[in-house]
């Protein structure tokens, strides 16, 4: 059977999961009576509620006697760390793009490596049947974006199909409204090149996911290089330099049916297929014959820009609503996900009962402490800060591409708060249907918080997408948060007749009936300076009636309720975030007030 080995490449939302669900139902991988859950590569349940891709995934499909290996790339920049190796794996690439939004920055960043591979595209317009498509303008903007890339003659040659996921169709014309996917898979079969590899050589394999099963252990997964692998043949793992790691044998080999792994007696050069067996071997390591002492060059990996602090949950409810809250549970969790996940990287503090958590963005650690979270975990964690490096003129900070989509109104404020985060605008251009596309170079620093204020400033119309750019001269001081918070200055529940009168002093984030603690935030300070407020204080009861009705029921604001990532973004630096399974409160890092005198002294001294 002759092999096809191809990734997909497309910005979130523009559809490409969509499309392997039709690819699967067309190829007979599902029968046509199975229930099949929309969207079956998204499995993971953040995956599906937040409609992104976050896990690269491999499948794969029969058509008329050819296997096509499809993996599914991340389309955030965030889970980037997984793009570059996977790219190893495959011999051709399907860029699909929207045919109203055209190609966005993240397709950009995985476009960039690609074409560094040498791979040539497959062009798709998916949606081709909306009302707002424009079909020849996204074309040119492609065309654009593969010189701007530094395409070769024979990668911007590129062949295009017209098609629409949702509807299962895909041609050569773009006027097309019916029909199936068997242009698209012709054209993989006759584009895509047959992997070229070594048959004869002795076995090798460059591990590039790693996944964990209760029963089989570690799953290593990637493709094989050259030569052949059976069942129970001794293999040994290099690390990156030809160091022996260890020495196993291959007690398990899968590969790809649709959506299962299928176990098998042996794989060849060129197949996509995991391993168990290993216990120590991880991603970019050579797994091969014991006779070869050389390793396969694996892609460098981007720096981690940012870290968090993840700390035991040291608070006055520690303990109520999660299972798991020692810091050993935490450690091993944590090594875990820095296992499996090279993008990110974990350090012990000194004291043992936190650790610094790098990684590529706030998405990126906001979905592992969601993770965790939804795992029974009850973690304190910190504000995010940008890691510095040492360049040759000095201090050195991540900078970011950010591409802002915005109705025309909109845009003077846009530019207005970017340039006080240290943003330079370097483009903007209308992009029809009234609004504007703007690009700015800006440091990460200035953007950590900024997404809920910009979607506030765009009444929830603007697109914002961010790409990791550089690392560029330090910006100096860039403001923070310009409120002050309000803080409980004892333990128990919150009481209408106490937070009636606090409503006039700023924004609750409580409401009664609550339970709080001293030290913990319960609203937004109208004013910069934070404030202690006792939220607890009830009634005194009198034999006197108040006169003029004044014991009508108070009316509360609803308070205002923020989403994890909202939580972490919001905080300062002398402020956690308390994480457990059922609530996400913020606090003051010392909860006692003279303890916080004072660490904000030593900090002015």
């Amino acid at each position: 059977m002759s092999l096809r080995n191809v990734a997909i490449i497309a910005h979130v939302d523009h559809g490409k999961t969509t499309l392997v669900d039709q690819l699967f139902r067309q190829s007979g991988t599902f029968r046509d009576n199975q229930r099949v859950e929309e969207r079956a590569m998204d499995s993971n349940d953040l995956e599906k509620e937040r409609g992104i891709t976050i896990l690269a995934k491999c499948t794969s499909v029969d058509w008329h006697g050819t296997r096509i290996n499809i993996v599914d790339t991340p389309g955030h920049a965030d889970f980037g760390g997984e793009v570059e190796r996977i790219l190893s794996m495959v011999d051709g690439v399907i860029l699909l793009v929207d045919s109203s939004e055209g190609a966005m920055p993240q397709t950009k960043f995985v476009t960039g490596k690609a074409l560094a591979l040498g791979l040539r595209p497959i062009v798709v317009v998916n949606k081709i049947d909306r009302s707002d498509a424009r079909v020849q303008e996204v074309l040119d903007e492609v065309f654009d974006l593969f010189v701007s890339l530094e395409a070769t003659d024979e990668q911007l040659d590129f062949p295009v199909l017209y098609a629409s996921g949702r509807n299962g169709y895909a041609s050569e014309d773009p006027e097309a409204r019916e029909g199936t996917l068997a242009p698209l898979f012709d054209k993989i079969v006759a584009h895509v090149p047959a992997p070229t590899v070594d048959e004869d050589a002795p076995f090798s394999f460059l591990v590039t996911l790693l996944d964990r099963d209760n029963f089989l252990g570690r799953i290593l997964t990637g493709r094989v290089n050259a030569g052949t692998v059976k069942v129970n043949q001794p293999i040994h793992a290099l690390d990156a330099d030809g160091n022996v790691i260890e020495t196993g044998r291959a007690s398990k080999l899968m590969t790809f049916r649709g959506l299962e792994r299928v176990p098998v007696e042996e794989a060849k050069a060129g197949d996509i297929i995991s391993i168990a067996g290993l216990t120590v071997a991880t991603v970019a390591n050579t797994i091969a014959d014991t006779s070869v002492t050389t390793p396969i060059k694996a892609q460098p990996i981007d720096p981690p820009t940012l870290s968090m602090r993840f700390a035991v949950n040291d608070s006055p409810m520690a303990g109520r609503e999660g299972t798991k809250v020692t810091s050993r549970m935490i450690r091993d969790r944590l090594l875990r996900e820095g296992e499996s996940n090279v993008a990110i990287r974990v350090t012990e503090a000194a004291d043992k009962d936190s650790f610094e958590v790098a990684g590529r963005g706030e998405l990126q650690l906001g979905v592992l402490i969601e993770t965790m979270r939804r795992e029974g975990f009850e973690l304190g964690i910190s504000r995010p800060r940008v890691l510095f490096r040492d360049g040759p003129n000095g201090r050195e900070e991540p900078y970011e591409t950010v591409v802002i989509d915005v109705d025309d109104e909109y845009s003077g404020t846009v530019v207005e708060k970017m340039s006080i985060r240290k943003a330079e605008l370097t483009d903007m251009r209308p992009s029809g249907g009234g609004k504007t596309r703007i690009t700015f170079s800006a440091p990460s620093r200035g953007l950590i918080g900024y997404h809920g204020e910009f979607l506030s400033d765009t009444r929830g119309t603007g697109i914002m997408n961010r790409l990791f750019e550089k690392y560029g001269p330090h910006k100096g001081n860039i403001e923070g948060r310009k409120n002050g918070v309000l803080i409980s200055n004892g333990s128990g529940e919150a009481v209408a007749y106490a937070l009636g009168p606090l409503e006039e002093r700023g924004v609750l984030m409580v409401e009664p009936g609550e339970a709080l603690y001293e030290g913990m935030i319960i609203g937004e300070n109208a004013k910069t300076e934070d404030l202690e407020v006792n939220p607890m204080k009830s009634k005194q009861l009198t034999n006197f009636r108040a006169s003029g009705g004044k014991d009508d029921a108070i009316r509360l604001t609803p308070p205002r309720r923020l989403t994890l990532e909202q939580a972490i973004a919001y905080i300062d630096d002398d402020e956690l975030v308390e994480v457990t399974p059922k609530s996400i409160r913020l606090r003051k890092r010392h909860l006692d007030p003279h303890e916080r005198k004072r660490a904000s002294r030593a900090k002015a001294a």
